[in-house]
């Protein structure tokens, strides 16, 4: 039974994964209906967040009596835009659920489960939390400390550099690792880069070549004192793609925005820009749950320094440019070894004539 229900917790880990990037506010949720060895009725989180992945695996199952519902966190009890999960599942019969989380969400956390058990269906927890806390960290990372989980993508030369000393940058990377960073792009929320970035690339930050355009995360730019120029590309396309300007209180240039599609966000600053623990607590109420960063140097160095960054992809490409070249993070402020941030390594791939390793 245990080795059936990790193989049956496993699928639904993947599915949920599927709505990465696509169901913020929600989790990304999968769920899997299975009944003397076989699969009834799979499903994972819809885009914009509903239907939820019960509703959608049941939907599939049909006559679903009986049957064992692996869920990868604690269906909803409810009433919001839809009915509540866990009430589904009672409806359709469902005997037994094995679920690796509760959901902290406070309109859940246990209630969801305990309405189960009253029904009198047996419930199974814990399950494999460890990947499904990590399946889900952003969506757990907004409800328990109010704040999006932060991948930070580095792409750099093997002796750490990100341009060349006449800031000639494209490309350093090989087609394979771009592509790859499209699809980083769509399993976020939003993708968040410095002024200094947009201006000196002038980029679009969308999704290209995996057939996702319509899933384009929101792009997010820190521009504090609103200098990027409104015939920016990033402002010209604003109108399709939400583009999100974050800037200091009394920036000067915000009537260049009056007619821009892009939507002005005031955060509070620090001494060296914006506060961007402050700032990740305006995203996350703003219904953002990840958001991976692309540049540049500074923007990245501030965000280890304020603790931020939970994990970090590091591209490195074959070739050494030397140190009048521009380095991958600006200054740190810690003189010792110890100080300085160290993370684990998860994984590491070959991406054509590149290598892509993650850190956590």
């Amino acid at each position: 039974m245990a080795n059936n229900d990790r193989r049956w917790m496993r699928l639904a880990l993947s599915l949920g994964a599927r709505g990465l990037g696509q169901v913020a506010p929600n989790p990304a949720v999968g769920c899997v209906i299975v009944k003397g060895g076989r699969i009834l009725g799979r499903g994972w989180t819809q885009p914009s967040g509903r239907p939820h992945a019960e509703a959608v695996a049941l939907a599939q199952a049909g006559d679903a009596h009986g049957a064992t519902a692996y869920v990868t966190l604690e269906p909803c009890a409810h009433q919001g835009k839809t009915p509540p999960c866990a009430n589904a599942l009672i409806n359709a019969g469902i005997t037994r659920v094995v679920c690796p989380l509760a959901d902290p969400d406070t309109r859940v956390s246990g209630k969801g489960f305990d309405r189960l058990r009253a029904a009198g269906i047996a419930v199974d927890v814990g399950l494999m939390a460890p990947e499904a806390r990590a399946a889900n960290a952003g969506f757990l990372l907004t409800q328990e400390h109010n704040r999006p989980f932060i991948t930070l993508k580095l792409a750099a030369s093997l002796d750490g550099r990100i341009a060349t000393a006449s800031g000639e940058s494209r490309w350093i990377t090989g087609p394979e690792s771009r592509r790859y960073v499209h699809y980083l792009r769509a399993t976020h929320d939003a993708v968040m880069i410095g002024r200094g970035t947009a201006e000196a690339d002038d980029p679009m930050l969308d999704i290209r070549d995996l057939g996702l355009a319509h899933t384009n995360p929101v792009r997010i730019i820190l521009d504090s004192h609103l200098t990027l120029s409104p015939t920016s590309r990033l402002a010209k396309s604003a109108a399709g793609i939400p583009l999100w300007i974050c800037h200091s209180p009394g920036a000067k240039d915000i009537y260049n925005w009056a007619n821009s599609d892009a939507m002005l966000i005031e955060s509070p600053s620090s001494k060296v820009g914006l506060n961007l623990p402050a700032l990740g607590q305006t995203l996350s109420t703003k219904g953002l749950t990840r958001v991976l960063v692309e540049g540049g140097g500074q923007l990245a160095a501030s965000l280890i320094e304020a603790n931020l960054v939970d994990r970090v992809e590091v591209f490195h490409a074959g070739l050494l440019l030397g140190a009048t070249s521009t380095p991958a993070l600006a200054d740190l402020p810690y003189k010792t070894l110890t100080r300085f941030p160290r993370f684990s390594l998860l994984e590491t791939r070959t991406l054509g004539n590149d290598s892509l390793s993650i850190w956590e």
